[in-house]
């Protein structure tokens, strides 16, 4: 039987492109909430030139583009070193990471039905990691 015990390095890099992950989420949802942006996607019938440029001139949206990128830059070093099985559900983490930057950061609801999920993803995580 193969050892999957990670090694610190890949551990650091899987967690580096989850936390990438979770910030271009939060810097997403800033760019999609500035009203100019909720408008030029709720506007259907506003000049299509028009709606882009405002889509791809406003700062948090580029930024949590380039961000994933770079979250994808680790995730492609991630694979390229550890079995997908044993990384993929660390991607698990990013929802955990994502929820405490909704609650803590956006005032967003965290009820018992939310903080019981993400504690199993914690957990799940934590026991993929320890080894199959």
């Amino acid at each position: 039987m193969r050892d999957f015990v990670m090694k610190t390095g890949d551990l650091l890099l899987i967690l580096g492109s989850v936390a990438l992950s979770a910030t271009a989420q939060l810097l997403l949802k800033l760019g999609a909430s500035a009203p100019a942006v909720r408008a030029a996607i709720t506007d259907a019938n506003g000049p299509m030139l028009e709606r882009g440029f405002v889509l791809m001139t406003t700062p948090p949206l580029i930024g949590g583009l380039v961000i994933y990128a770079i979250s994808a830059g680790f995730w492609i070093a991630v694979l390229s070193r550890v079995d997908l099985s044993l990384a993929y559900p660390f991607v698990g983490l990013g929802f955990v990471l994502t929820f405490l930057i909704g609650t803590l950061f956006l005032g967003e609801t965290a009820n018992i039905m939310r903080v019981s999920g993400t504690f199993l993803i914690m957990v799940g995580a934590i026991l993929v990691s320890r080894g199959a």
